[in-house]
């Protein structure tokens, strides 16, 4: 059966190593755990590392927080939705907005529930997801000042997510005056400045993060040791803190090449045949995972001596060549894994999650 590891001893490393990095520069930060999809066993992991604030874009996972240590500070990191108001305010102390209707909706729930909800501004820099226009903001903040029972933390930014517009020194200067001239014109304190996420981890270690940006929303970093910038591992970070385990269900030799009248399969993909494989065998094993639980493309096959071949529903086929290794039936075979094949591991309910 197929499995999820989580070393704690290498994610404690990392979380050591981004702690000291933001601790030096004087920056406040907290995991972004919409990875483990509300998963309670990785999500205690993640907080008895000592983060005190857990920031994630789905409610339930926000509310599966609470219920591990109602004293850990939630932030809801997209948008509120019409209808998850109720709970946003229930299980969210903050949430990041871009809709003056959303929070005049977050400001009556907060005064149904007799909460004060937080809230951080995110505004357009040009990746062009979420985010007020810089020049409709002063209008914004000076509606949304006077909304009862929210409190505006502050103000930030997202990029690269949509896009792929990376952040800059330039753009975190640029969020860093939007505070500034708020401050001024509203004599009003803004406690944080959000620059992002864990794209932005080089220009931390470079010294490019301009004075007033103090907080950070971080998460593949933390489990994957990402630059980003450089699509590497960080020198000193482990890149493996997650692994996945998938066991070999049958492993025989075969042709290389398929039999019969050819069409397109369930997924809409045709196989190109190389006629000058014909009479060729190989040892072809299949894997007891497929795509409803990964994209094949998001496994990491650097140091293998086999190829995927193809991948059905619940299925994942490799060729073994002569099989050197003399793998069998009931063998595991651990694959590093990418964030979105992680992501989509850690949404299946059908692959066990374990720690060691």
């Amino acid at each position: 059966m197929a499995f999820l590891k989580l070393y704690k001893d290498k994610l404690k490393h990392n979380f050591d190593f981004l702690h000291k990095l933001f601790t030096e520069n004087n920056l406040d930060w907290g995991a972004v755990t919409k990875l483990f999809c509300g998963n309670e066993l990785y999500l205690k992991e993640v907080i008895n590392l000592g983060f005190r604030e857990i920031h994630d874009s789905r409610i339930k996972n926000l509310q599966k927080v609470k219920e591990i240590d109602p004293t850990v500070k939630t932030c809801y990191i997209k948008p509120p939705a019409k209808r998850s108001i109720p709970d946003i305010v229930r299980y969210a102390d903050m949430s990041m907005n871009t809709e003056y209707y959303t929070l005049k909706l977050l400001s009556d729930e907060a005064v149904r529930q007799n909460k004060t909800h937080k809230v951080i501004i995110m505004v357009e820099t040009g990746d062009l997801r979420e985010g007020v226009m810089g020049d409709h903001l002063i209008d914004f903040y000076a509606k949304v000042f006077e909304l009862p029972n929210i409190q505006i933390e502050g103000i930030g930014t997202n990029l690269n997510c949509l896009h792929g517009v990376m952040p800059s020194q330039d753009k975190l200067i640029q969020l860093s005056l939007y505070k500034q001239i708020i401050e001024l014109k509203f004599n009003r304190k803004l406690p944080l400045v959000s620059g992002g996420t864990s794209v932005t981890i080089p220009l931390i270690m470079n010294k490019q993060i301009p004075a007033g940006v103090n907080h950070f929303r971080i998460g593949e970093t933390l489990y994957f040791g990402a630059n980003l910038f450089e699509e590497t591992t960080i020198e000193g970070m482990h890149d493996d803190c997650l692994e996945l385990f998938t066991e070999i269900i049958e492993i025989t030799e075969k042709p290389k090449v398929p039999m019969g009248e050819m069409a397109a399969n369930p997924q809409g993909e045709t196989t190109e045949i190389d006629e000058s494989l014909y009479g060729e065998t190989s040892y072809r094993a299949i894997l007891d995972i497929g795509v409803l639980d990964i994209d094949p493309k998001y496994l990491i096959l650097e140091g293998y001596n086999f190829e995927i071949v193809g991948s059905s529903s619940d299925m994942i086929v490799i060729d073994l060549g002569d099989n050197p290794e003399k793998r069998k039936v009931g063998d595991l075979i651990n694959f590093k894994v990418k964030y979105m094949g992680a992501l989509g591991i850690l949404n299946s309910n059908y692959i066990e999650k374990t720690v060691e």
